[in-house]
């Protein structure tokens, strides 16, 4: 780990991101170029402490969820997030893994969706990447260490979930196909490490999807009417689209209401909401 270039590097790409690249507003006594660290440290969901001592050259070996998460932040290249990777000593992500990596033209695409709320998860369903709207809607993700951001883990070991499926029939298909998802991620990525201890941790510590594993039915759910118990707005539903980044094997799930319906004014306000709790101070 060259823990001094590592440092320099991040300084040097923190430099160069406008505010307005990463959907915050540049307020008028922004003095330093580019972002500030607790803006790079909100985006990659971690402490400003922890950026700091890694740009100071005295930070701990980050890992490569943490390292995935400034990608992000940064909005890297290929060949950035690549180097990123080896400064810290951590081998980028290679053929047969599962990566958490995103390309700055999705995370653009993410940036549009300015009143629907839009998320990115992989083939192990961790959460790549979302909106404010994403996280008005399901909490803010960037408050759960990069490692544990997983849909899966929150809806059969967390509880933190806020999808309530309007019957019990719907909650075990929707779990079922959740369990699909990930028995067919096991057959495209036999050798993912990160992808068999979530599969571990799941059947030791959930007996309900041990039991869909054993069952071994394969469906699919991405696209569907999903309900949400949102704790200020209360009941809200909304049809889930998943638009598929091929390329990288990962899916883009967006949300919206039918236009002119309640679900679309509980939307609305949960816009609102969204922004004042999520906004950013512009001061020095």
């Amino acid at each position: 780990m060259d823990r001094t270039e590592l440092g320099t590097m991040l300084r040097t790409w923190r430099a160069r991101v406008r505010p307005g690249d990463v959907g915050l507003p540049a307020g008028v006594r922004r003095r330093t170029p580019g972002l500030r660290r607790e803006e790079v440290a909100q985006l990659a969901g971690m402490s400003v402490d922890y950026l700091s001592r890694l740009e100071q050259g005295r930070g701990p070996h980050p890992s490569d969820a943490v390292l995935s998460a400034l990608a992000r932040a940064l909005r890297l290249e290929a060949v950035e997030r690549d180097h990123l990777f080896r400064l810290a000593g951590v081998a980028p992500p290679g053929p047969g893994r599962i990566s958490r990596a995103v390309r700055p033209s999705v995370l653009r695409l993410i940036d549009r969706f300015t009143d629907l709320p839009a998320m990115l998860i992989n083939a192990r369903t961790d959460v790549l990447a979302w909106n404010p709207m994403a996280a008005a809607l399901f909490g803010d993700f960037s408050t759960v260490p990069a490692e544990r951001r997983n849909v899966a883990r929150d809806r059969f070991l967390e509880g933190r979930s806020r999808n309530v499926p309007s019957s019990e029939q719907d909650r075990q298909r929707l779990g079922r196909a959740m369990v699909a998802d990930l028995r067919s991620a096991t057959a495209r990525y036999p050798d993912d490490p990160e992808l068999a201890r979530l599969i571990s941790d799941l059947r030791d510590g959930s007996a309900e999807f041990a039991g869909f594993w054993d069952e071994r039915e394969m469906t699919d759910h991405h696209d569907d009417r999903k309900t949400f118990a949102h704790p200020e707005i209360g009941a809200i539903t909304l049809d889930c689209d998943a638009l598929h980044v091929f390329s990288d094997d990962q899916v883009l799930l967006v949300y919206s209401a039918t236009p002119g319906s309640p679900d679309a004014e509980s939307l609305a306000l949960l816009r609102v909401l969204g922004t004042q709790e999520l906004q950013v101070s512009t001061g020095d």
